[in-house]
């Protein structure tokens, strides 16, 4: 029983990682023919990262065609950081003078030691561009939209990398006339 305990432990840990997993058992009494071989998913996670227009703006980004998205020095958001995983969608928001959420990246690169942070425990990942909106969601249109009112960028607006449902998310490429 513990051989079966430690192998259904083993495939939960794989599937936590998003790999591909071959399942196997060792149990004469659970083989049934050869191994079935079961690819397993993670769900996606969407993010909202910001930025000031004028310190980094979407065209830079466009032009350079990928960033190491690094400089955060809050908990939560290195935190939310951390938790990005390859192939995440990241809206790109312009904070302070446009506020506006205008592009849509993707996580190129999951978090590693931030090499700009002279000192201490943070992380940062590479994002890739994906496509700008067709038109751009202020942010007075997510605090008017019921779906989108209660998202971290309304709540907690001092927060530079923020996670968003998939509704919300959804929600904000309908707005901005944007089709993946």
């Amino acid at each position: 029983m513990q051989r079966l305990e430690d192998e259904t432990l083993l495939r939960c840990m794989e599937v936590l990682e998003g790999r591909p997993v071959l399942v196997r058992s060792h149990d004469p009494l659970l083989r049934r023919g050869p191994p079935p071989i079961k690819t397993f998913r993670m769900a996606k996670n969407y993010w909202l990262v910001k930025a000031e227009p004028e310190a980094y703006s979407w065209g830079t980004f466009l032009k350079e065609g990928r960033t190491a998205w690094t400089g955060v020095r809050n908990f939560q958001a290195r935190n939310n950081l951390r938790a990005m995983r390859k192939g995440d969608l990241v809206f790109f928001y312009h904070s302070v003078t446009e506020k506006q959420v205008v592009g849509l990246a993707r996580v190129e690169k999951e978090f590693y030691p931030d090499p700009t942070a002279p000192e201490g425990d943070w992380s940062a990942v590479n994002l890739v561009p994906v496509k700008g909106l067709q038109e751009p969601v202020k942010l007075e249109t997510i605090k008017a939209d019921k779906i989108l009112r209660e998202i971290p960028l309304v709540r907690q607006s001092r927060l530079s990398v923020t996670p968003l449902t998939e509704t919300q998310f959804e929600r904000i490429l309908a707005l901005a006339g944007t089709r993946l």
